[in-house]
């Protein structure tokens, strides 16, 4: 319900100036849309699994069509008193065909930049994002490399 108040529209979203706000319909079917000046809209992907507070997951395809959508889970681990852990994973990129490579390294980089705002607009979580995003950025790279060598993670 407040993604509009910390996702950095001017540099990640699909219309540039142009985009006013995004929403997260927060129901499994529902969307996370870009609104546009005017009254267009860009959908970005669908939620897939919605369970307060534990988990998010949603397909993820902003300014491309659903049949190149990729995949986001994102898990709150709760540590007793400490701040709430998340952990993501983004996979699926195989859908993107010939940008699957670049997606996968560039992603990580990304998602660290904008889970990075939403922490310094919520204050003391920003240690815990970094370092969370930096693990997700370790293991993608690992899991790249693995699949390039038919490598078996599981």
């Amino acid at each position: 319900s407040e993604m509009a108040g910390w996702w950095p529209l001017a540099s990640h979203s699909t219309a540039g100036g142009n985009a006013e706000t995004v929403v997260m319909e927060n129901r499994v079917g529902g969307r996370i849309v870009e609104r546009i000046r005017g009254g267009g809209e860009a959908v970005w992907g669908t939620i897939t699994a919605w369970d307060p507070p534990r988990r998010v997951t949603f397909t993820w395809h902003p300014g491309d069509p659903p049949e190149k959508a990729t995949n986001v889970d994102v898990r709150f681990v709760a540590i007793d008193a400490a701040p709430t852990r998340r952990v993501p994973e983004h996979v699926g990129f195989e859908s993107l065909g010939a940008m699957a490579k670049k997606a996968r390294r560039g992603y990580p980089i990304g998602w660290a930049y904008v889970l990075g705002l939403y922490a310094e607009r919520k204050g003391p979580f920003m240690l815990a994002i970094s370092g969370l995003t930096t693990a997700l950025m370790w293991f993608t790279r690992r899991r790249a490399a693995a699949l390039a060598v038919g490598e078996d993670l599981t």
